[in-house]
């Protein structure tokens, strides 16, 4: 989808419904391992597949409705609200989720017409864990006085549950994309973004 393009009722309904996927999956609540008191959640692999399924630009207002939500109730995992998660040592891993978000959808558009599986998977890896963990672990040495090395060991213990994340999320996208080519019509008909109507 072109960055200048305006959003349709279409692209909003679509922010919703990933915005309330995001939401829904922080309803199991989380399980913290350890004494690090990073959380599992379900809600990081609701970013990946806003990123995966939306594009950048609307898996982003996605990601970013349910923070701006979260000002107001305690939608994210664990009954929390976004000041309650800013204000703790993981306050990195919640504003990973806006790049890793970003990183997610910027190179899973570029990938279609044919959304390849194991390439998405790397993607989801790069944004969902690279990049997540990347922010998570400076806010841990940031707000625990954690050194980075053992902020990156604190976090150990999840990544394979990431990994299996990463892995749903590029199996669900295939499929997707393979049932609806036009989710994201621009990419999918690149000659598309000479016609003034895109």
């Amino acid at each position: 989808m072109s960055p200048n393009r305006r959003l349709t009722a279409r692209d909003l309904a679509q922010i919703a419904v990933f915005a309330a996927l995001i939401v829904a999956l922080g309803l199991p609540g989380q399980i913290t391992v350890g004494s690090s008191g990073v959380p599992i959640t379900l809600q990081s692999l609701g970013v990946m597949l806003a990123g995966a399924l939306l594009g950048a630009r609307k898996g982003t207002l996605a990601v970013l409705t349910v923070i701006v939500l979260g000002l107001a109730l305690p939608v994210l995992a664990g009954g929390r609200t976004t000041l309650t998660s800013l204000a703790g040592s993981t306050v990195g891993f919640l504003i990973g989720w806006l790049p890793a978000v970003a990183v997610i959808g910027w190179l899973s558009f570029r990938m279609l017409p044919r959304y390849r599986l194991f390439a998405g998977i790397a993607v989801n890896i790069l944004g969902g864990i690279v990049v997540m963990y990347v922010f998570g672990v400076a806010g841990m040495v940031l707000r625990a006085d954690m050194t980075p090395w053992a902020a990156l060991a604190a976090n150990a213990a999840f990544l394979p549950g990431d990994l299996f994340k990463a892995v749903v999320t590029a199996v669900v996208a295939a499929q997707v994309h393979r049932a609806f080519p036009a989710l994201l019509a621009t990419t999918v008909r690149p000659a598309a973004a000479a016609d003034p109507a895109h």
